[in-house]
């Protein structure tokens, strides 16, 4: 997935810079954490306790499937949750 390009319709918010899992990535303001990492091409960043890769499914918060850990706040909805610049971000990958 990646993100919209030029379109005199659509503005883009300013760029930003989020840290997940202790590596920066780019993202805009206005982005939700799952909109940035799905447009950097990471699908997954939990696993079931059978050891399925979970990430984005419903995007409206509902399913619980995009928890992520934000500047020290655990289950936090990735798909509802704007970023920030500097906000760090902790996948299921990383945090214990």
């Amino acid at each position: 997935m990646s993100r919209i390009k030029d379109s005199p319709e659509f503005q883009r918010g300013a760029p930003v810079t989020i840290i997940v899992d202790g590596a920066p990535l780019p993202a805009f303001v206005g982005e939700t954490i799952a909109g940035a990492l799905l447009a950097s091409g990471r699908r997954a960043w939990q696993h079931t306790r059978h050891g399925q890769p979970r990430g984005m499914f419903c995007g409206i918060g509902v399913c619980f499937d995009c928890l992520v850990t934000v500047n020290g706040a655990s289950k936090v909805r990735a798909c509802l949750t704007p970023v920030a610049e500097g906000m760090i971000v902790q996948t299921q990958e990383t945090t214990p």
